[in-house]
């Protein structure tokens, strides 16, 4: 039978020995993963992310296999569908569909929360709950009562309302459209999205201090998203560079597809130059450009 605190320690001994640096030395980050119990927060009933020969997604059920779900909760690179088609498909057997929620693998959030980096009594604007895990492992770090957590499936932010009661993780989970935010509770130090936008939203922009940092995965015409980390410029306004390539799920207010150009991004974009881009965001748009070279100095 599979113990979850050995599972987080392979995990964790797996992330420190790779080369993509995914702690990047943060002792709080990595006590954090081993103190907050990822299995606590998965759903009884989850989709594997992959299809089967039949083309459905195979259920895993912690009442019937509980070893196979518990290895899967900490599969190191693999997400858990937790919804399918925003609800419309029961969590009742193998389906098939669009995924609409999930925890997302753990590298990845370990490394939304390294470039994040949040410290001791910073208010957190988070967007996208989910399940409710990268909210503890934010107020882990942060103290009670500093992280915020807007989702706007009410059925989703009441099992992570439970959860974090359960296991008396002292977050606010608001209900709502993450693209407005949550005015009532700012300015903010730092704003993370656990969801991809096309465009960052203006109100993300206004919320945060200037001088505070947003962390979001961003539409790219790549054909994967990039994480950005953006500071706050004090007047609506940020700027920043991409920090990783990364893949996830739409916000709902921003699933259809628009123009890159009309997005700021240039045409001739190069997906093997993508750490050279510089992202600047305010309440009218964004651009996307290459960083200029810097000029010689002439002797």
């Amino acid at each position: 039978m599979a113990d979850a605190t050995t599972l987080r320690q392979q995990c964790l001994d797996q992330m420190e020995a790779d080369p993509r640096n995914y702690f990047g030395g943060l002792a709080w980050l990595r006590e954090a993963f081993m103190t907050v119990p990822r299995e606590h927060f998965v759903p009884s009933r989850v989709w594997w992310p992959r299809p089967g020969d039949d083309g459905l997604y195979d259920l895993i059920d912690r009442d019937k296999t509980p070893n196979a779900w518990l290895k899967a909760v900490y599969r190191l690179r693999t997400p858990l569908i937790t919804q399918i088609d925003d609800g419309a498909v029961p969590t009742t057997g193998p389906a098939k569909g669009w995924f609409t929620s999930s925890i997302s693998c753990i590298t990845v959030v370990i490394e939304m929360l390294r470039h994040l980096a949040p410290r001791p009594g910073e208010r957190i604007l988070e967007i996208g709950t989910g399940t409710g895990y990268s909210a503890a492992l934010l107020a882990h770090r942060t103290g009670p009562g500093m992280v915020t957590s807007i989702e706007i499936d009410p059925r989703i932010a009441a099992h992570a309302r439970q959860r974090h009661h359960a296991l008396g993780v002292r977050a606010h989970t608001i209900t709502g459209d993450g693209e407005l935010g949550h005015p009532a509770g700012a300015p903010y130090d730092r704003i993370v999205s656990m969801a991809s936008v096309r465009r960052i939203p203006p109100a993300w922009l206004r919320q945060l201090r200037p001088g505070g940092v947003l962390v979001a995965p961003l539409d790219t015409p790549f054909g994967w998203d990039l994480t950005v980390r953006l500071s706050a410029t004090g007047d609506g306004a940020a700027v920043g560079r991409p920090v990783a390539t990364v893949e996830f799920m739409r916000v709902r207010g921003q699933r259809e597809v628009r123009p890159y150009a009309d997005l700021g991004w240039p045409a001739d974009a190069d997906p093997r130059q993508w750490r050279d881009y510089e992202v600047r965001a305010d309440q009218d748009g964004q651009l996307i450009q290459p960083t200029p070279i810097p000029t010689a100095v002439q002797p």
